[in-house]
């Protein structure tokens, strides 16, 4: 058996603790927060035998194998060094923290330590995307990606929301170095990184404030971001989050020197491009029909998935697939899920994403200035 303790009891915790309960051979001994009605409510709704107020004392009554840390990112860097140095495998929530600087501070200390630790990146682990990385190990592209697109976008939904959410001057997602955009864009970023060769790819970054937020009186926060990557091998990649494009697309498109992939991780379909020659006409009806079976399999394989209930959201299910592959990777000395690579090269993307986009939460004009000399450089 694996005991597991949670930090911090929250919304996101209930979500690890409903996909924890599911794992075979995996028990949530404890959970921990510094308001103890939070930690107390928690145990009684999932049925959790302790809580603690205080982190050290949990460590210390429980000594669990892993920790998961779902608390606002600003105590990720901290907590994660208190489990690690207790001898915990640790999963920590996106983002997984602050800077790149903390990143490899945590993952030095894990490997120091002889145990595991893993970043909240569970949009990896959808369906959709678990089947076009299959794909992608069989060789389907024909070689290494040349271009890649991401779209991970947002939806305010109405407009009381937006101003409960961003009205907030205190709230803890507005005080992150990368504000909104910190709290949301590691799930598109790390598919771009998984597929990066190099470890110094160029980010040009360009973020403004849409007419929706001008329009109620948010102007200091950035929640249209258009950005352009370039490994050092060449490959590309275009990245897109808004927060005004409907229907809201979580979208990421694989383009490779024979084939192609496309992934609608919001309605969990995959979309083969195969490259084929049609004669006259055909070219017009083959491709359609062909097309065509593949949504009507998509339909099939999710159908399938929701009649065997192993079709929950896709969050859900992806959350699932991610902790699980960590627990095993731990009990069984298995490769991550995640390697710290990846980890660490969607930080560092995202690091220069926020220095081009954001100075105190607004559109910096020199930042712009700078990302258009950029462009020349690289083009």
């Amino acid at each position: 058996m694996i005991k597991v303790g949670i930090i911090g009891c929250g919304k996101m915790a209930d979500q690890h603790a409903n996909q924890i309960q599911r794992i075979v051979g995996a028990e949530i001994m404890a959970v921990c927060d510094r308001e103890p009605l939070m930690a107390q409510d928690m145990c009684e709704r999932f049925k959790i035998e302790n809580h603690f107020k205080g982190l050290h004392e949990m460590l210390e009554a429980v000594k669990p194998d892993v920790v998961h840390v779902t608390t606002p990112p600003q105590s990720h860097f901290e907590l994660g060094q208190i489990c690690l140095e207790a001898g915990c495998n640790v999963y920590i929530e996106k983002p997984f923290t602050l800077n790149t600087a903390e990143a490899e501070v945590l993952i030095d200390l894990a490997n120091q330590k002889g145990v595991k630790i893993t970043a909240g990146h569970n949009g990896q682990f959808t369906h959709a995307m678990v089947r076009m990385r299959e794909l992608v190990n069989k060789g389907y592209l024909g070689g290494k990606p040349i271009h890649m697109e991401s779209h991970y976008c947002y939806d305010f939904g109405d407009e009381s929301y937006a101003k409960a959410l961003l009205g907030d001057s205190d709230h803890w997602v507005r005080k992150l170095p990368g504000s909104l955009l910190q709290n949301i864009i590691s799930h598109g970023i790390s598919k771009i990184a998984e597929f990066l060769s190099g470890n110094n790819p160029t980010v040009i970054a360009h973020g403004f404030t849409s007419t929706f937020l001008k329009s109620i009186g948010q102007n200091d926060i950035i929640d249209e971001v258009r950005v352009i990557i370039r490994d050092e091998d060449f490959t590309t990649a275009y990245f897109t989050f808004s927060s005004q494009i409907q229907p809201v697309p979580h979208q990421f498109r694989l383009y490779g020197p024979k084939n192609s992939l496309i992934v609608d991780d919001e309605h969990q379909i995959l979309i083969r491009i195969d490259k084929k020659e049609y004669k006259s006409y055909l070219r017009y009806f083959v491709p359609p029909f062909e097309y065509a079976t593949q949504y009507v399999g998509n339909f099939g394989r999710n159908f399938k998935k929701f009649i065997m209930n192993d079709f929950h959201l896709p969050n859900d299910a992806a959350l699932k697939t991610l902790i699980e592959s960590f627990y095993n990777s731990i009990i069984g000395n298995s490769p991550l899920p995640l390697s710290y690579r990846e980890i660490l090269l969607t930080s560092k993307i995202m690091d220069d994403i926020f220095a081009q986009v954001v100075v105190n939460g607004v559109s910096s004009h020199l930042s712009e200035i700078s990302s258009k000399n950029a462009i020349k450089e690289v083009f």
